[in-house]
């Protein structure tokens, strides 16, 4: 349904109201669309088709002692006249959409070339019909009042495996829907179950309420259809009908309640003013102490305080990643310039790693849960992590532990042991060459090494290597390097959590 609904669809529902009068039922095509063009949706106009003399059974014909006989009886229109609405409705540029309530109307729904066809709930499983409309080129709307989840499946594994354009309408088929009794819930219901298809709003609640409608947006809804209508002096509406001022003010309050919701799918821009209001309650980075040129700035010679002055380095901008250098000395209490600071930044490295440890991951099919806690290890500084290094994928850790390692091309992970943890490795991809004790052995995938507590072991790789370690419990500070260059280092590891669907 995304090639129709770039923007909010909202559906005019005609039905009936015509009341078999094809002059009345351009009246309200018309004066409907004098409103719509008032607001910049996306509009459909809807009618229903029934092949009345095949719809009602013959026995039936003559009960207008039956509420729904006479009703559709009376308001019977041809299918000139009906052409003659369906011609207008695209006319003025709405999206034509048709209700079928038997086969013989998808014909006529084919024959007058509308752009959708909706299904009304009464319709929902009627399987004969289904099979009949997915024959068309047409996208399909459907309706689901009634339906539980299980036949809701059945009816999306059918479209599905047709191909077919379609999208889900929450609705409640009582007429009118009490308040009460609306269920907006249902509409985060369908969005979770089926979050590949779009969901709408199908309303038969009172004409007057305007709320409903901010809810529904709110829950992510993006398509809404209302019965609509004109009063005469002799024609009346039901209570689910509304006019063209009720219409006005239903889109009215929708176009509010897109306004409150603001931007979808993605992050908010935001205003001068919201930065400038929250930049004021920040602290400030001030010098603990006096700082020569050059110094680099930590938590042992700052301090951070409110208020800050304009153009000041904040406590914001203290990252792990970033290290600032003075450019000149600053005094014991005085406020740090960003134009008193060079900085390097070591979050474009970090990310630069991550992106290739996920492209190896993804190029060998390896699995992982969405959410990652991942330890980069840079035994010889981040700058050399290409030469020395691994990707360490923290999975569990209890009285067992499991972890996935990752080397990227020609990296090297040094020589250590450990005095508590044992460990097995099993090579899942790629090439992997492993120092065992002094003794080094190729591996390939599906290859288990054990390392026994206290084994010094090194591992490297040609092409690139992905293995799982099994092992005991790990301890932080249990590896122990025979390059003691390395176990000065205590900034050896960077730890971050990374979730993989990022986009």
């Amino acid at each position: 349904m995304k090639n129709i609904n770039s923007k909010p669809l909202f559906i005019f529902e005609m039905a009936n109201n015509h009341q078999g009068s094809v002059e009345h039922g351009l009246r309200i095509i018309r004066e409907i669309y004098k409103v719509s063009k008032k607001f910049d949706f996306n509009f459909g106009f809807k009618l229903q088709y029934r092949d009345i003399d095949t719809f009602i059974h013959s026995d039936f014909r003559k009960r207008f002692d039956i509420k729904y006989v006479k009703r559709f009886s009376e308001t019977k229109l041809n299918e000139k006249e009906f052409k003659i609405l369906k011609d207008e409705i695209k006319k003025l540029g709405f999206i034509s959409i048709c209700t079928p309530f038997d086969e013989n109307s998808v014909d006529l729904i084919e024959k007058h070339n509308f752009d959708v066809i909706k299904i009304g709930s009464p319709s929902f499983r009627d399987w004969p019909l289904l099979e009949r409309v997915v024959k068309t080129n047409k996208p399909i709307i459907e309706s689901v009042a009634g339906a539980d989840l299980e036949d809701i499946d059945k009816i999306v594994s059918f479209f599905e495996h047709r191909e077919k354009k379609f999208a889900l309408m929450h609705c409640v088929g009582e007429y009118p829907t009490h308040a009460k009794d609306l269920q907006l819930n249902q509409i985060d219901l369908l969005k979770k179950r089926y979050p590949n298809i779009e969901i709408g709003y199908s309303t038969h609640e009172s004409s007057d309420n305007f709320d409903s409608i901010k809810i529904a947006i709110a829950k992510g809804a993006t398509i809404f259809e209302k019965h609509v209508g004109v009063e005469t002096d002799k024609i009346k509406l039901n209570d689910y009908s509304a006019t063209p001022k009720h219409v006005e003010q239903w889109l009215e309050s929708a176009k509010t309640a897109f306004s409150i919701c603001g931007v979808a799918k993605k992050r908010m821009k935001f205003s001068k003013k919201e930065l400038i209001d929250l930049r004021q309650f920040k602290r400030g980075v001030f010098a603990k102490q006096k700082i020569r040129k050059g110094e680099k700035i930590d938590l042992s010679n700052i301090f951070f305080a409110w208020p800050n002055k304009e153009k000041q380095l904040l406590a914001n901008d203290m990252s792990r990643y970033i290290n600032y250098f003075l450019k000149k000395d600053i005094d014991k209490n005085e406020p740090i310039l960003i134009s008193n600071v060079e900085q390097s930044n070591e979050r474009e490295r970090v990310y630069k790693i991550i992106v290739q440890v996920r492209k190896s991951l993804e190029d060998a099919k390896i699995f992982l849960p969405n959410k990652l806690e991942i330890e980069i290890s840079h035994h010889c500084g981040i700058n050399n992590f290409f030469k020395y290094g691994a990707t360490i994928i923290n999975c569990v850790n209890r009285e067992y532990c499991k972890k996935i390692i990752v080397l990227l091309p020609k990296q090297t992970h040094p020589v250590h042991f450990h005095k508590q943890k044992e460990e097995t490795f099993q090579v899942l991809h790629g090439d992997i060459t492993v120092n065992l004790g002094g003794k080094e052995k190729e591996y390939k995938p599906g290859d288990i090494i054990l390392v026994q507590r206290g084994v010094k072991h090194s591992f490297k790789t040609k092409d690139g290597a992905i293995f799982e370690e099994i092992s005991t419990t790990h301890f932080k500070n249990d590896s122990f390097y025979e390059d003691r260059k390395i176990m000065a280092n205590k900034n050896r590891k960077t730890n971050l959590t990374y979730w993989l669907n990022i986009d």
